[in-house]
């Protein structure tokens, strides 16, 4: 039986990955900063926590995540920790930094310790290419990062990068792009419209403010990216990946899509508030996932407007 430690479990990527995991028989193992009193109440939604044993671990003390690790003694390490909020990381830039980029360098510093045997993955994210215009981003373009979680996330993608190339590990990053379930927390400002949507058809007076409604985004279907993690730890040779649906779509549109499904016209109950606009904000983020399919045989089955419709339906 294969064992999984998982980072991040508590998580929306970190629960539906569990699910996964376990599926295939893995024994998993998830990793949360205070396994004695998270509630864990994703992996309870999933019908899973009692399948999952949890230990305690902080990734940004190097002490606790080599001892974790000596003792768990995984086959693969997935890397989901960390503060995974682009607006939040500008109001808490330092603690971005050190739970992504020092949390990851502890981990490739304890797997390293460790005999450098165990499986890595990393997850990264869009956010690292910052504005490339209208060009899709592939595994080759250059990061411009304008957020301090995408400095972090960054930072954390070189790491592993040089670790992979110094000491020979098996470590790869997905990049991510954006990819959103029932299980998002309302900061996420999908969630956020998906929920204030659905009480307001249900008689809520409220008004949903939002900041930039014309960014554009690829948005995909959480449980089917958390396969393409899986798969990236089940290659011959360790590499990174970029995974999204290849589709676009503005906020506005994602907006129009969730109050639509809801059975109600968004103008009668959306305001804009330009104090939610962000310092910098990526204008539009545009995605070539063709290594993916290529190399990984995975493709994306949901594009945004069935993502919305799945996420209305769960409320």
């Amino acid at each position: 039986m294969k064992k999984a430690l998982i980072c991040g479990i508590s998580g929306q990527d970190g629960a539906y990955l569990a699910k996964l995991l376990i599926s295939k028989g893995y024994e998993v193992i998830g990793a949360s900063r205070d396994a004695q009193i998270s509630s864990f109440r994703n992996l309870l939604r999933l019908g899973i926590r009692e399948d999952v044993k949890l230990v305690s671990m902080s990734l940004t003390d190097f002490r606790s995540t080599l001892q974790v690790l000596s003792k768990v003694q995984p086959d693969e390490v997935y890397n989901l920790a960390g503060q995974s909020s682009v607006g939040l990381s500008f109001d808490l830039p330092v603690e971005t930094l050190e739970s992504v980029a020092t949390g990851t360098l502890n981990l490739l510093e304890a797997i390293r310790f460790n005999g450098g045997n165990i499986k890595l993955y990393n997850a990264s994210s869009s956010e690292c290419f910052g504005d490339t215009g209208d060009k899709p981003a592939d595994e080759m373009t250059p990061f411009r990062p304008r957020s301090p979680y995408a400095v972090a996330k960054a930072t954390a993608f070189w790491e592993l990068a040089n670790y992979r190339e110094a000491y020979g590990l098996f470590a790869c990053s997905g990049i991510l792009y954006n990819h959103e379930s029932p299980l998002r927390p309302e900061r996420f400002v999908t969630q956020k419209i998906v929920a204030s949507a659905c009480r307001i058809a249900k008689g809520s007076q409220e008004k949903l403010r939002l900041g930039n409604i014309s960014v554009k985004r690829d948005w995909g279907w959480a449980p089917e990216y958390v396969e393409a993690m899986y798969l990236m730890l089940q290659q011959e040779a360790a590499d990174d990946y970029v995974i999204a649906t290849g589709e676009s779509y503005s906020l506005e549109d994602f907006v129009v899509q969730a109050f639509n499904c809801a059975g109600l016209n968004w103008q009668d109950h959306v305001m804009i508030d330009e104090s939610l606009y962000r310092p910098t904000e990526l204008a539009v983020g545009r995605a070539n996932p063709a290594k993916a399919k290529e190399k990984l045989g995975w493709e994306a089955k949901y594009k945004m407007p069935d993502v919305v419709r799945m996420m209305v339906e769960a409320k």
